[in-house]
């Protein structure tokens, strides 16, 4: 780790920021932490997997590992997915499991600090708020944020995990 990197850790720890990857579903902004991610890659076709539920749109090849991919507009119940040249896929490693999350688009990665995360309201969400880790608000925007590793060790989600196989 470089000198700088190592610095910028270490204001993050003491100012209790988090870096965080911010991408859109829709009109609404999301973000997941930035330590979750691998990569970040163009969507491409994926091989479907028979009596799949909806939302897993089935596996692609990494680099030789079989991946599930989701698609987190149809897991959070949004309108119907239309995939551009913007639509991309999230690589995320949880749990010592690499799942694939298909995303209307990246837009940038943020760093929040704690005065700007706010818990996580008890209504007016489109998703289950098991999944919500907070909201994070920087000037006009307001973020929601995922906490990956819940919504993807979910139980539900436990069928990824079978589709990988």
């Amino acid at each position: 780790m470089s000198n700088a990197t190592a610095l910028q850790h270490s204001i993050a720890a003491e100012t209790g920021s988090q870096e965080f990857l911010v991408f859109s579903l829709g009109e609404e902004e999301y973000a997941i932490d930035i330590l979750k991610v691998q990569e970040i890659r163009g969507y491409e076709n994926v091989t479907r997997i028979a009596n799949a539920p909806d939302f897993i749109k089935g596996v692609a090849n990494l680099r030789g590992v079989i991946v599930p991919i989701v698609d987190l507009r149809i897991k959070f119940r949004l309108a119907e997915a239309n995939y551009d040249e913007q639509t991309v896929v999230i690589v995320v490693n949880i749990a010592d499991r690499v799942v694939g999350i298909v995303v209307d688009r990246v837009s940038d990665v943020m760093t929040l600090t704690s005065e700007q995360r706010k818990p996580a309201p008890e209504f007016g969400l489109s998703l289950p708020l098991d999944y919500i880790h907070g909201l994070g608000n920087l000037d006009d925007r307001m973020l929601v944020l995922v906490d990956i590793e819940k919504l993807l060790t979910s139980e539900e989600m436990a069928l990824v995990e079978e589709a990988g196989e």
